[in-house]
């Protein structure tokens, strides 16, 4: 293993808290630190269960930073401004033992994090918005340690949180999954799923075979004994399933979104999508809003659930005021309304740790 350097020393420019242990139902997942983490070379990495969890853990504690740069543009530059001017500058984090280890197994949680502290070891290169190259070392994450008890402490370099906060394309994944299902293969296979095109896919059971490191010797075998049991587990657990079939050695594996889950998920996504509709008529009826005025708010709003709360709470404070000056909120209408309403939401967002950290990372919604 290549010793780093004294002068290389480790820079720490962010520390990840999650004071409340609050988890989100959904993680999104970008598909850069797929095809680079999980699918290297389109094989995927036989990464362990717990080793898993550690990175939805992750994930879920880091979601209410991460941005498509076409959204956020300003935050992009102003990532690299933070992380991205030094060698060796990491994120600091540290997630509760028994998010690993439900069991509560010491062993199983320092498996879990020798694991993905040894996993892709090495040196890695970036080039920074100013053309400069931009060096880090380890794994994806470096020098776990338990330094307050029933946590594990560790840091995240600066080329992999990039990769997992800066995500231009990216799928949902249920943050149960790595809890309801046991065989890490079938995770992953829900993962390499999640970016199927709707119409699916037909491989031959050798490249199958190669990318999900198994070693069947037919595509009937594949079938019953590797995607049967897959697709039982998806369809009991997962908002994604899959249909499948083979003919000769060529296996037809499609992508089929559940429309019931077991605990009424569908439902209550039916009644937050027909909430979010209406809300968004609200606000386009009431403050006159034309269609083209609606669209950048409308998206914000519809996809980026960190976004629509920053909204609700700008618009909260936007109507207590007007409250206050005796004004009505509807003297303010189309692009005037956007314009006050933009102005409170930088006010509410620059009030947050992120616009502590960034204050022109900030949501736009015109």
């Amino acid at each position: 293993m290549m010793a780093i350097p004294e002068k290389e020393v480790r820079l720490v420019r962010k520390n990840f808290e999650n004071s409340t242990d609050k988890v989100h139902d959904r993680i999104r997942i970008g598909n850069r630190f797929v095809d680079d983490f999980i699918f290297d070379d389109n094989q995927a990495a036989d990464i362990p269960i717990n080793a898993l969890r550690v990175i939805f853990n992750i994930i879920s504690q880091i979601s209410n930073e991460q941005f498509r740069p076409e959204d956020r543009p300003k935050q992009l530059s102003l990532f690299d401004d933070e992380f991205e001017t030094d060698n060796n500058i990491f994120a600091a984090m540290k997630i509760r033992n028994s998010k690993i280890s439900p069991s509560g197994s010491s062993k199983q949680v320092i498996e879990a994090y020798e694991f993905l502290a040894q996993f892709k070891m090495g040196w890695y290169r970036s080039v920074n918005t100013k053309g400069k190259e931009i060096r880090t070392f380890g794994g994806l994450i470096s020098t776990p340690s338990y330094d307050q008890r029933g946590y594990t402490s560790f840091l995240i370099s600066s080329y992999w949180l990039k990769k997992l906060l800066v995500i231009p394309e990216y799928n949902y994944l249920l943050y149960n999954l790595v809890y309801n299902i046991r065989n890490n293969k079938h995770i992953i296979f829900a993962i390499w799923l999640s970016k199927l095109p709707e119409t699916g896919t037909a491989l031959k059971l050798e490249t199958l075979n190669n990318k999900f490191g198994l070693h069947y010797k037919s595509a009937n075998d594949f079938c019953f004994k590797f995607l049967k049991p897959a697709k039982a587990s998806l369809d009991q657990f997962n908002t994604l399933s899959f249909r499948y079939h083979y003919r000769g050695d060529t296996i037809d594996i499609q992508p089929v979104l559940l429309s019931e889950r077991s605990g009424n998920n569908a439902l209550q996504q039916k009644k937050n999508n027909t909430l979010v509709t209406r809300r968004l008529r609200y606000f386009k009826n009431r403050y006159r809003l034309t269609e083209r005025q609606m669209n950048q708010l409308a998206y914000q709003y519809i996809h980026i659930i960190q976004t629509r709360e920053l909204i609700e709470k700008a618009f909260k404070r936007f109507i207590r005021d007007n409250r206050l000056q005796k004004i009505r909120s509807t003297e303010y209408t189309g692009i005037h309304f956007l314009n006050k309403l933009q102005e409170y939401l930088i006010l509410i967002y620059r009030e947050t740790k992120m616009g502590e950290l960034l204050p022109n990372g900030y949501p736009v919604i015109m």
